[in-house]
């Protein structure tokens, strides 16, 4: 059976992580490294100076790893270090919170390690998924009875999605898929292949404590029907390929001026 590695940048007290876990199971054997605090909005961050390091725990009778480090450092410690050999899949997620559009995409430490997979040749795929509205602020308890079933809603629609890509693989050109879910989310909901939608952030540090603090204020969203965005607000299933060529073109004029001697 394939090895399937799950990470995740929330953290291994995320209600979603367990749920995920137990979804995956009938597919291979599940390995499951994560950040042993949430490691939110680092991206493909890797701990350059500090040790990292791992402690085996259990969490509802699922063994797991623990990572001091970033979920990149955590994908890369489950297909390098941990285990004796790679994983044959890598499953990021789900996280707290949609990854939908080109900002929340490459700040996301879900995508940060479902990319860092892909860079080490393993096919991967990166789940998300938007909370009752009633969630956003809340942590521990109250988060956990507001969340309510999403965690096993959500761990249905992944494990359906990855069945497929484990069965049919990754194509020629896509490195990994970004999956985006809406919170009321079930297996029944339609899915759309979807392009990313180009965002921008808007104000992202205000004054606190004789410094700065993040506290997000705004996202400026480029109109696009068949984004990822889009899909979600409609209430479906987005699911993005995702491939790591980020050359672009220039005019033939301003390449030849700015290569002009």
């Amino acid at each position: 059976m394939p090895r399937i590695l799950v990470t995740n940048d929330d953290g291994i007290k995320s209600p979603m992580l367990p749920a995920l876990a137990r979804a995956l199971a009938p597919l291979g054997e599940v390995v499951v490294v994560v950040p042993h605090v949430e490691r939110s909005w680092v991206g493909k961050a890797i701990s350059r100076f500090d040790v990292v390091k791992v402690e085996r725990v259990e969490v509802e009778g699922i063994e797991m790893f623990t990572a001091t480090g970033t979920p990149a450092d955590c994908a890369s410690l489950g297909v390098h270090s941990l285990f004796g050999s790679p994983p044959d899949f890598v499953v990021s997620g789900v996280n707290l919170g949609l990854n939908s559009g080109i900002a929340f995409l490459l700040g996301s430490g879900t995508v940060g390690a479902a990319i860092e997979a892909s860079l080490a040749g393993v096919p991967s795929l990166a789940f998300s998924a938007a909370l009752p509205r009633d969630a956003f602020g809340l942590a521990g308890e109250e988060r956990m009875r507001a969340v309510g079933d999403l965690p096993m809603r959500t761990a249905e629609v992944a494990a359906d999605i990855t069945e497929v890509i484990l069965r049919r693989g990754l194509p020629t050109g896509v490195d990994c898929l970004s999956v985006n879910m809406p919170p009321e989310v079930m297996r029944a909901t339609p899915r759309e292949i979807c392009p990313i939608t180009r965002t921008r952030y808007g104000l992202l540090f205000q004054p606190a404590d004789g410094g700065y603090r993040h506290k997000f204020s705004g996202l400026i969203v480029d109109s696009r029907p068949d984004g990822d965005v889009a899909a979600v607000a409609r209430g479906h299933v987005s699911i993005s390929p995702l491939r790591l060529e980020l050359s672009g073109e220039l005019p033939a004029a301003l390449a030849a001026e700015l290569t002009r001697a």
